[in-house]
């Protein structure tokens, strides 16, 4: 009687085992997104006071990841900003997720008031 309990024991152990490791082979498999923005700020004290705080913590509870931000540096070409921001998400699905959240639209709606916003994201490359 005990004997189909001892096979499905280790057979449902096994399958268990195999679906972490096939979900944790998928996760490497994906490469990062990097979002890039450059906005044009027409009042930076009130893009500064209003938009970022709010902005920045819906970003990173979203999973975001700043890379860089500073000063451009524009070697050819022209942009509409001076400043921009790189941020290293998991998915193009999560930066979608952080842009359509709650949190992020009443920051942007502050936003909207003190500059024009320019948003790409490109996807990571293979390591």
């Amino acid at each position: 009687m005990k004997k189909p309990y001892t096979m499905a024991l280790p057979m449902f152990a096994g399958m268990a085992i195999g679906a972490v490791a096939i979900q944790a082979l998928h996760a490497q498999a994906q490469r990062p997104v990097y979002m890039i923005a450059v906005n044009e700020v027409t009042n930076a004290e009130g893009y500064v006071r209003e938009y970022v705080p709010p902005a920045q913590a819906s970003l990173k509870a979203h999973g975001g990841t700043y890379v860089a931000e500073g000063l451009v540096t524009v070697i050819d070409g022209s942009l509409p900003g001076k400043r921009a921001i790189v941020v290293r998400w998991d998915s193009l699905d999560q930066v979608k997720a952080w842009f359509g959240s709650p949190e992020y639209r009443m920051a942007r709606v502050a936003g909207d008031k003190y500059a024009k916003f320019n948003i790409v994201v490109v996807d990571g490359v293979k390591q």
